[in-house]
């Protein structure tokens, strides 16, 4: 093992100046929380005045109470004119950065419902939407459009607040991602701008909040750190983040349970699919959709999130927070047979190599082309971000001769490309997430193609940012997994 590192590290980058044995992977876990919602404290000495951030951030009330009631009523014109909530007000002036806040209270632990009570107390109740009851879709297609319908029957007010709005979701990678997608829809509509986002880390990995200087945890100190954070969002300059549209071609007939980040579409039959692939596909074909912000995954690390999401749904008393979280996660790891795959027969613990073929089209090419897949690798990750498992780098800080033999360029979260790197064996994965090596590099890509045949396999695990399903295979036909970029690019406020 020891001169497997040496060659990785030699290679493409230089490794960490801090790094314990491979047991210490659950310390590291836990350390890295604490030190994480340490810093998320913001002891910088800078005192925000309470009534001085409602000024600036408090949408007038005529247009709250319009836009809550046109959610409720699920109706756009429901708040306004005719005697609704904006019919009878004088014109008011926007503040500086009007601002809404989504929150997930389930993420965090016992977080979750204190920081919502605490975000209405600083912003206004009608401003602080919870996620369990008022949906990001609904926001965007009732509460927004209620602003646009009154800006558009000359309301300055509701124009300028519907322009210069900023929102702030708190909760994990999964509820930032939900809101982008929700937002994602106002660039098909032609509905611009679009609300930029801020980030109050609240889940377990919060790579996409690290990315952007919104820290990795929840923090201690966290009623003068939500204070703080409202006044990152009201002044942080703007940033731009690549988002990927996945679809998954499939034998139609098998049952596939699916996080809520995918969503099934029409079914359609092998000659309606609008795509040149070569694999097998029955007559009928099943298809579903979805999209990631921060990476694709298959293999044992999608398996091993898909065991710990449902030993969490089981027993719901094990997940008081992403210190707990990350420590039964790194334990459970443990009993996946990932350690010890080369003496494991079971085909499912093997190489990727024996079921998947992938291919990828560079930047400015037309033509797919086919990548060798080690065969010692049993997990594949296409990243977006710099940050994987909650802040670690698996693709590295590569050096500049390095990236010139391998025809690789830095990586940036907007340049309109995927990292896509392999994690061999437990031993390996530990080794890169402590950021002793790096991961087994393959490609740089703008679109990729994954076709899948089973053979002894009777299925494999898929994640996109954190959410896993289990996928079924079939003997005798291909699954297809398509990866391109979403042609717009999202938006989120640097917290730094």
């Amino acid at each position: 093992m020891s001169g497997f590192a040496v060659r990785d590290v030699t290679a493409g980058q230089s490794p960490a100046s801090d790094a314990g044995g491979g047991g210490g992977t659950m310390r590291v876990a836990a350390l890295s929380s604490i030190v994480d919602s340490l810093k998320g404290c913001g002891l910088s000495g800078l005192r925000i005045d309470k009534e001085d951030l409602r000024r600036r951030i408090l949408i007038p009330e005529y247009l709250r109470r319009a836009m809550v009631e046109a959610i409720r009523n699920r109706d756009a014109s429901a708040g306004w004119g005719g005697g609704g909530a904006a019919g009878v007000v004088e014109e008011e002036e926007a503040p500086e950065a009007p601002m809404v806040t989504f929150v997930n209270s389930k993420s965090g632990g016992r977080h979750g419902p204190v920081l919502k009570g605490r975000l209405q107390e600083l912003m206004g109740e009608e401003q602080v939407f919870d996620l369990s009851v008022v949906k990001p879709s609904d926001f965007v297609q009732y509460g927004l459009a209620c602003l646009e319908r009154m800006a558009s029957l000359g309301d300055n007010c509701a124009k300028n607040t519907r322009e210069k709005l900023r929102i702030m979701v708190a909760g994990g990678d999964g509820t930032v991602g939900w809101v982008l997608g929700s937002l994602g829809e106002l660039y098909s509509q032609n509905r611009l701008p679009i609300p930029p986002i801020g980030i109050i880390p609240l889940g377990t990995g919060n790579d996409l909040s690290r990315s952007f200087g919104w820290g990795g945890a929840f923090p201690f100190v966290w009623k003068s750190a939500v204070k703080r954070s409202l006044n990152r969002a009201v002044t942080g300059p703007i940033c731009r983040l690549d988002s990927w549209h996945v679809v998954v071609s499939m034998p139609a007939g098998e049952t596939v349970e699916l996080p809520y980040s995918l969503k099934h579409i029409e079914d359609c039959t092998s000659e309606e699919l609008d795509t040149d692939f070569e694999g097998d596909l029955p007559e009928k074909v099943s298809r579903f959709e979805g999209v990631f912000y921060n990476y694709y995954s298959i293999g044992m690390d999608a398996q091993v999130a898909y065991g710990f999401h449902h030993l969490r749904d089981e027993k719901p008393y094990l997940a008081q927070g992403p210190i707990t979280n990350k420590l039964i996660y790194s334990g459970y790891t443990c009993t996946q047979g990932w350690f010890f795959t080369p003496c494991i027969s079971d085909p499912s613990l093997r190489g990727l190599k024996s079921i998947i073929r992938l291919s990828i089209k560079k930047v400015n090419c037309s033509e797919w082309e086919q990548i060798r897949v080690p065969s010692s690798v049993r997990a594949i990750v296409a990243l977006n971000l710099h940050n994987y498992a909650s802040g670690r780098n698996p693709w590295g800080h590569l050096k500049p001769e390095y990236m010139e033999k391998r025809g690789f360029v830095e990586a940036h979260v907007d340049d309109g490309l995927l990292e896509i790197f392999g994690l061999k064996q437990g031993w390996h994965a530990s080794f890169v997430m402590v950021e002793l090596i790096s991961a087994k590099h393959i490609a740089q890509a703008a679109a990729i193609r994954i076709e899948i045949r089973g053979g002894q396999w009777k299925q494999s695990y898929m994640q996109m940012d954190g959410e896993p399903w289990k996928q079924p295979i079939s003997r005798d036909y291909s699954t297809f997994v398509e990866i391109k970029r979403v042609p717009h690019q999202s938006l989120l406020i640097n917290g730094e």
